[in-house]
């Protein structure tokens, strides 16, 4: 293994080795604190634009699965572990870490306190860094500060539409492709919809046309704030009858073409162990989630929309229930592949909206 560094933007650099790809790479550093969960965490392209960190020190422990990816290619620009492990034990194992990231071209960096690293991304917040083979003495770090996350749906985003069919089916959802994880398609499928994916930018003429029972809003990366035509189109969707969910950054655009506010949080939440509460029933249910931005709670017109889930640990929105259309919205994902089953309840309650069942909350 080759020497590398990694370089934060406030000059703090840790010392470690690489694996996978070779090459240098400037991201948005961000932790994960999910102990499984791996493979969805590379295949999840809400990780566009940033570098990949985890708090649990070994990583690759049961391999790579094909069947288990979130998408077909990777998300993050770049992979943080302590330890990869070099000798997997699973019999749905199909190789290493290691050639996996060799395999895709993406830079890995290992043997460095990831804990630490993730101590000072609490502290300071999240920022940039680089990992590369120079020196920190020969970086300059205004190059580093410099980064920024440009374009990043349209970068994720399908190109041209596409239908999948279920067995038997009953309804056909239009699910637009912002960014999105295939266990949404899947969740979808079970529940008897066919499911036509459709790149970020199709208009509402065009979606309208499918004549679908239902729409889904994927995750997605970036700030939900550059994608103004997106919010517009929801809008419009908005005003018409037909069922609506949003799933994370889904969410935060649905608030936003209601007129709410959203905002940057310090370091985000990413891992599978977060607690939402039902505002409505009490409940807490444990939640995967994967995002740096949230709905400003005091943005929230309540003749518009009331308040559904919160996170337990910095009472952040996390959910959202609107008023007179069959309309709501979760920033967490109920479709968690690698996390928590707790709140997959909500694609059922998505279908009682197009089966015209049910308009209140819980």
């Amino acid at each position: 293994m080759s020497k590398l560094y990694l370089i934060l933007e406030n000059g703090m650099y840790f010392e470690g080795e690489g694996f996978g790809c070779e090459g240098d790479v400037t991201g948005e550093i961000v932790f994960t604190t999910g102990m499984t969960g791996y493979l969805e965490t590379l295949t999840d392209q809400s990780y566009h634009g940033q570098i990949v960190l985890h708090t649990f020190p070994l990583i690759g422990n049961y391999g790579i699965i094909p069947s288990d990816f979130e998408s077909s290619s990777i998300g993050p620009l770049a992979y943080i572990v302590k330890t990869p492990c070099q000798a997997p034990s699973n019999f749905r194992s199909e190789g290493t870490l290691d050639t996996f990231l060799k395999g895709k071209g993406i830079v890995g960096l290992c043997g460095i306190d990831t804990r630490a690293v993730t101590k000072i991304i609490r502290e300071y917040g999240v920022m940039n860094g680089r990992i590369t083979r120079l020196h920190p003495s020969e970086v300059k770090l205004d190059e580093i500060k410099s980064y920024s996350i440009k374009n990043a749906v349209d970068n994720v985003s399908c190109k041209k539409p596409t239908l999948y069919k279920a067995e038997r089916p009953k309804y056909t959802v239009a699910l637009l492709d912002l960014g999105l994880k295939e266990n949404i398609k899947r969740e979808l499928l079970a529940r008897r919809c066919n499911v036509w994916i459709l790149p970020h930018n199709t208009s509402v003429k065009d979606l309208l046309s499918l004549g679908v029972d239902g729409i889904m809003l994927s995750n997605g990366p970036g700030d939900p704030k550059d994608n103004p035509q997106v919010i517009s189109n929801i809008k419009e969707l908005m005003k018409t009858d037909i069922p609506i969910f949003g799933i994370c950054l889904g969410h935060q655009l649905m608030a936003l073409a209601s007129g709410f506010d959203t905002h940057k949080l310090k370091y985000g939440h990413r891992g599978a162990n977060q607690p939402v509460k039902d505002i409505v029933t009490g409940r807490v249910y444990i939640s995967s989630q994967n995002h740096g931005y949230a709905v400003t709670r005091e943005s929230i017109d309540q003749s518009i929309a009331c308040e559904w889930f919160a996170n337990v640990n910095d009472k952040t929105n996390e959910g959202l229930w609107y008023k007179g259309v069959p309309a709501f919205s979760v920033q967490f994902h109920p479709e968690a592949c690698g996390g928590p089953k707790d709140t997959a309840f909500l694609f059922d309650r998505f279908v009682e909206r197009m089966e015209g069942t049910v308009y209140a909350a819980g």
